[in-house]
């Protein structure tokens, strides 16, 4: 069996790929909790300084997405990951921890020296994904702290 290389790169989050991954993740958040998340992430965050919109590619179709922004203006080392996301047919291959690998990396170079982020306890392969990448459950931040439903996670980059 051919192993498919995946390819992550800088995308636009308004583009149309982008788009569709991100309509995919909102329909499948939307059937786990009745809330599709939408709202907590604005495309046009992920175009402003020290921010990125990350695409995976497999064969030049795209299969993931992913977002570094800053996360609070009081915290200004601290990145957040928002909307990760994998097809369901490309899952299991490696893409997300990939995407991960690359925000990560430009968390880095941005000048972040450690990154949070917020998924569902209704998605145990996330959390898997995370603790498994070395992030470290926290304290619920923000809009996240009263919902049952929210898991956090932090990472101090090296």
């Amino acid at each position: 069996m051919e192993i498919k290389r995946v390819s992550v790169t800088a995308a636009d989050p308004k583009g149309p790929e982008a788009t569709r991954l991100q309509a995919e993740l909102s329909a499948e958040l939307g059937a786990r909790y009745d809330d599709d998340g939408a709202e907590a992430f604005a495309p046009e965050d992920a175009t402003a300084p020290r921010s990125a919109f990350l695409m995976a590619r497999i064969e030049d179709r795209a299969v993931g997405c992913g977002a570094l922004v800053p996360h609070d203006p009081a915290q200004p080392h601290i990145a957040e990951i928002k909307r990760m996301y994998v097809t369901v047919e490309e899952r299991g291959k490696g893409v997300s921890t990939e995407v991960l690998r690359q925000l990560e990396a430009r968390a880095r170079a941005f000048g972040y020296t450690a990154v949070r982020l917020e998924t569902g306890i209704l998605q145990p392969e996330a959390i898997h994904l995370y603790v498994k990448a070395g992030y470290t459950r926290i304290a619920k931040y923000g809009k996240h702290a009263q919902n049952p439903l929210s898991a956090c996670f932090h990472k101090t980059l090296g």
